[in-house]
């Protein structure tokens, strides 16, 4: 079993307020969550509220399956908010 995880930072250049921030993240997890059926959740930066890092997770028989979800799942994020801005990106592979 391969487990990929991939942590995802945002930059938010419109927002104005932690509120606005988390209808922005929330709603973003809400849709990855449905497209792809993996794990999401905001892991980092909680108190600031123009960056966002995101964690995404999914269980797979092989890190390409792994890694190509994963891949996916980033441009999904970068085609359907072209106002956030990825800054950085970081996969990892885990066998158990």
């Amino acid at each position: 079993m391969i487990i990929g995880a991939c942590e995802i930072t945002l930059h938010l250049p419109e927002c104005h307020s932690l509120k606005e921030k988390r209808q922005i993240i929330q709603s973003i997890m809400g849709k990855v969550r449905r497209q792809f059926a993996v794990a999401v959740a905001e892991v980092d930066d909680n108190d600031r509220w123009q960056i966002a890092s995101i964690g995404i997770s999914c269980v797979s028989n092989s890190s390409q399956h792994a890694g190509a979800i994963l891949e996916r799942v980033q441009r999904y994020i970068e085609e359907t908010r072209p106002d956030l801005l990825i800054t950085a990106s970081q996969t990892d592979f885990f066998q158990y």
